[in-house]
C-alpha cells in the first residue's frame, strides 16, 4: 500500500476535524477512500484465495 496514500488520506482527516474541508478536499478525500478501500478489498480477496480449510478428525473422541 501506497505510503503517500495513507499520509493524504490521514492529512485530511486530521483538517476535517479541526478546521473542516472545502469542496475540493472532500471531493479529493472521497476519492483517496475509494482508492484504499479498493485496494484493502483486493488484499482480502488475495487473502481469501491462499486459504485452505484442512478436514477435521474426529477419531480421538470414538469411545473405547
Amino acid at each position: 500500500m501506497d505510503k503517500d496514500l495513507i499520509k493524504r488520506i490521514n492529512e485530511l482527516a486530521k483538517k476535517k476535524k479541526t478546521l473542516g474541508l472545502n469542496a475540493e478536499e472532500q471531493a479529493e478525500q472521497k476519492q483517496l477512500y475509494a482508492v484504499y478501500l479498493a485496494e484493502i478489498r483486493e488484499q482480502f480477496d488475495n487473502t481469501l484465495d491462499n486459504v485452505s480449510i484442512k478436514p477435521v478428525s474426529y477419531t480421538h473422541l470414538r469411545a473405547h
